[in-house]
């Protein structure tokens, strides 16, 4: 792997600007799942459904987004002049952090015998979303390294041992990879993509062939290639390229928009991609349907063009005009976005632990949800800016 020297270095307003929208609208639809009697438009469609509402953009987006800082986040650790073995440690160290925070987190929401384990689900819960803080916290460089390695050994420990006193349904002692969780999700399609990027050396060219090879596979998935080969494992894997490919996308994107070219090239090269990536979507869909629950090339097809759609927005409004001010309320979603991701669920765990409801039942019902969901969302973005300045800022 060699420096892009022709790679835009520094931060880039218009994707933290996007990252940190996709972090709002995320925090937004989750709170918003709890809410009943709202319009379809606003809940996730059903896995036997042909369709797809904006409920069903919000994590392509974040994979998206994803494959947008790889670029980047690589070129700055060659320029650091970092070997090979400590990027790829701090790689693996990423990836098994997101997959360890996505397994714990899907096994507080359903699985387990509360009556046979030794401390309340809520508890375990709660722990499952607060111990990744002392663990991955970007502490300050002056901060005491005996308390910041107490912290996290502690935290590790604690999760260690929260996976013996965990019982399934069945009776069984220790978690079971029901599915991987959002954020193992993007942990597998992040790894894959980064193997591509490498194995590619970040060649635009070679990532389009990648985006190719990934497409296919989801497609050959779809048409029940693992069923009819007898490895129903390989569906699984097929998910994770279906993912990877919105993430890979997401780097092709940068590398239109960042390498050192001419406007009126970048502008071309993207409504390309777009009018392609669409009529490709629209061409699959007769005979794979849209399904996000069941990651179809449509799907990914079409996320993948909307989110170019928005990004190309955001980087005319931002990078073009120079209209940035608007964006100051959101940059902190941006630069915090794991944390501000789990924050919710440690509130909900600890509400449920020592038996606190704040929200009337008022709340969980049409326009009154819908209000609620987005002053949440807002509460969200401030307290997350709290954190910032208290030097909490979970980074992997």
């Amino acid at each position: 792997m060699t420096i892009k020297e022709d790679l835009f270095t520094g931060r880039i307003t218009s994707i933290d600007v996007f990252r940190g929208i996709t972090i709002f609208a995320m925090i937004f639809v989750n709170e918003l799942s709890g809410v009943q009697h709202i319009p379809l438009w606003m809940k996730h469609a059903l896995s036997h459904e042909d369709k797809m509402t904006f409920v069903d953009l919000v994590f392509p987006a974040f994979l998206f987004i994803v494959g947008m800082s790889i670029p980047f986040a690589i070129n700055t650790r060659l320029k650091k002049q970092d070997n090979p073995i400590a990027i790829w440690k701090h790689t693996l160290k990423r990836t098994i952090a997101l997959l360890v925070m996505g397994l714990y987190m899907v096994n507080t929401s359903y699985g387990y015998d509360a009556s046979k384990m030794i401390i309340p689900i809520a508890l375990w819960g709660f722990l499952a979303y607060s111990l990744p803080i002392p663990i991955w916290n970007n502490y300050p460089s002056n901060f005491s390294k005996t308390i910041k390695w107490s912290l996290q050994y502690t935290s590790i420990l604690i999760l260690i041992l929260m996976y013996f006193v965990y019982i399934q349904d069945s009776g069984a002692r220790g978690m079971t990879v029901k599915w991987w969780g959002i954020l193992g999700l993007i942990g597998w399609a992040y790894l894959i993509t980064f193997l591509a990027y490498w194995a590619g050396n970040g060649n635009k060219t070679l990532m389009i062939a990648f985006l190719g090879f990934f497409l296919a596979i989801t497609i050959l998935n779809a048409a029940g290639w693992s069923e009819k080969t007898g490895f129903t494992w390989l569906g699984t894997v097929a998910g994770h390229f279906a993912h990877a490919s919105i993430v890979i996308s997401g780097v092709i994107i940068s590398l239109f928009f960042f390498e050192k070219q001419s406007h009126p090239k970048i502008h071309r090269n993207i409504i390309i991609f777009i009018l392609l990536i669409f009529a490709l979507g629209y061409l699959l869909r007769p005979y794979y349907e849209v399904s996000k629950i069941r990651a179809t090339p449509s799907w990914c097809l079409y996320s993948v063009g909307f989110c170019v759609l928005i990004y190309y927005f955001i980087y005319w409004l931002i990078e073009i005009k120079k209209v940035v001010r608007w964006s100051n309320f959101i940059i902190p979603a941006a630069s915090n976005p794991l944390l501000i991701y789990i924050l919710p669920g440690i509130i909900i765990y600890f509400n449920l632990t020592f038996n606190i409801k704040i929200i009337p039942d008022y709340f969980s019902y049409g326009l009154p949800g819908i209000c609620w969901s987005l002053l949440f969302s807002l509460i969200m973005l401030f307290i997350v800016k709290l954190f910032n300045k208290a030097h909490i800022q979970l980074k992997l």
